[in-house]
């Protein structure tokens, strides 16, 4: 069994398709969703997409406004649990206006809609832009892989 080094944790983090997002609301409870994610150097990126939702109120973007400190969780589970990992990236994270409106947000949003080409080509997320930036990369890895 290994931790992994900051950078092998970022990198782990960054090939995989879906991290788990934990927020937590004004009144301390947790809430998890999936997200699907780009990151660039030590931000994680997410967008409010056209995926089918409960709601057009996503608790994640209120507990975000409520309090900023977010973790995002990616892993690989395998039957041969030899392979198995986690990585985890802690940070603080805004709600930005959506691409459409702001083109920082754009900018932003551009490695997402690379990484999700087949998925965003032709309907780019027109919802609010989210940006973590992550002050701790931390993992763990059943063994050297």
């Amino acid at each position: 069994m290994a931790s992994l080094t900051s950078d092998q944790a970022r990198e782990r983090f960054a090939r995989e398709r879906v991290a788990r997002l934990a927020t937590v609301d004004a009144a301390g409870h947790p809430h998890l969703v999936p997200v699907v994610f780009a990151v660039r150097g030590d931000t994680v990126v997410f967008a409010v997409d056209q995926k089918p939702k409960r709601s057009r109120h996503l608790t994640r973007l209120a507990n975000i406004a409520a309090n900023p400190a977010v973790v995002l969780l990616a892993d690989r589970y395998d039957e041969d649990w030899t392979r198995l990992w986690w990585s985890r990236a802690d940070g603080s994270a805004r709600v930005l206006a959506s691409a459409t409106e702001s083109t920082a947000s754009a900018a932003l949003l551009a490695p997402l809609l690379e990484k999700y080409r087949r998925q965003y080509g032709e309907q780019p997320p027109a919802g609010p832009v989210v940006a973590i930036s992550v002050t701790r990369w931390t993992g763990w890895c059943a063994q050297d892989m």
